[in-house]
């Protein structure tokens, strides 16, 4: 009996060893804390990771890595490193090209100071990039003859913009015009010459919108502008036409004028001088013959 009893004490206090130990060997390996405040910003499609960086000493710095885990990877239970974000110093990790799903991803990340590594720390809850904010989009109107040339810059991918243009004084007639994101640039044509219009636009992604622009009018100038711009081009060309060729007249009466002035006309030797009386010798077979003609009665 006591020997049974003694090795059940030897067992307990093995046990309790081997427990002291592993404890030992965690606290050793997770001696640095995990980082804390771990939430994700996405505005326009555009996701940031971000967190509270350590205030642990380190030299030369805390560094931070980041995994995900999509739903395939879900699957299969594995994480997935971001390329971008393995030891890093930033307190911050751009995954914009690393969530290129609608699925809902998980997220989580941790600390490490040479061999030392803290826990990981999961983003709660999962995100899904369908929950990115929407903001109004940065727009330029700018009018060419009849239409409207709307621009926009950094629309975020996969969004539709939604253009809305009246006649001013008549929104309740107001055309809206859907345009990808991709197009970047909205052409309205065949407008009312001398009207104003007015727009305003949004993006839509999937059933979120953004807040609208500020309302921007123009006005149409149109066709009528140039309607006096051709008569008045043709005119002003037909006038330089005629300049030139009057200019060019002086010019050639001017250089006539310098030619006789510096080159007098010398008359012509005699020996030079045309003789008018020319004989020319006929020889005595060419002579014409006469002889008399006598008439009887």
């Amino acid at each position: 009996m006591r020997m049974m009893r003694m090795m059940r004490v030897m067992r307990v206090m093995f046990l309790l060893n081997v427990t002291n130990c592993e404890f030992m060997l965690t606290t050793a390996v997770w001696m640095l804390p995990s980082p804390a405040s771990v939430s994700m910003e996405s505005v326009d499609m555009r996701h940031v990771l971000k967190w509270r960086p350590l205030q642990a000493r380190c030299v030369p710095a805390v560094l931070y890595s980041v995994q995900f885990q999509g739903e395939f990877e879900l699957t299969q239970n594995r994480w997935v490193d971001a390329p971008d974000c393995q030891l890093i110093p930033l307190a911050q990790c751009d995954l914009t090209f690393d969530l290129g799903s609608d699925s809902d991803y998980n997220l989580r990340i941790r600390a490490q100071c040479g061999s030392q590594r803290s826990a990981w720390t999961d983003l709660q809850p999962p995100f899904n990039r369908r929950d990115t904010v929407l903001v109004a989009p940065e727009m330029a109107v700018t009018v060419a003859g009849d239409a409207l040339q709307v621009s926009f810059l950094q629309l975020p991918p996969t969004a539709v913009v939604m253009v809305t243009v009246w006649k001013k004084g008549h929104e309740l007639q107001a055309a809206v015009y859907s345009m990808p994101a991709e197009q970047v640039v909205l052409h309205v044509a065949a407008l009312q010459e001398g009207a104003q219009y007015c727009v305003r636009a949004h993006t839509a992604l999937h059933t979120r919108n953004s807040s609208s622009t500020d309302t921007e009018c123009v006005s149409i100038a149109g066709r009528a502008d140039g309607a006096w711009r051709r008569p008045t081009a043709v005119s002003v060309s037909v006038v330089l036409v005629v300049l030139v060729v009057l200019v060019s007249g002086f010019r050639f009466a001017g250089a006539q004028s310098a030619c006789r002035t510096h080159f007098l006309k010398e008359p012509l030797p005699r020996s030079l001088e045309p003789d008018w009386d020319i004989k020319i010798p006929m020889r005595p077979e060419e002579a014409e013959l006469c002889q008399p003609i006598h008439v009887t009665s």
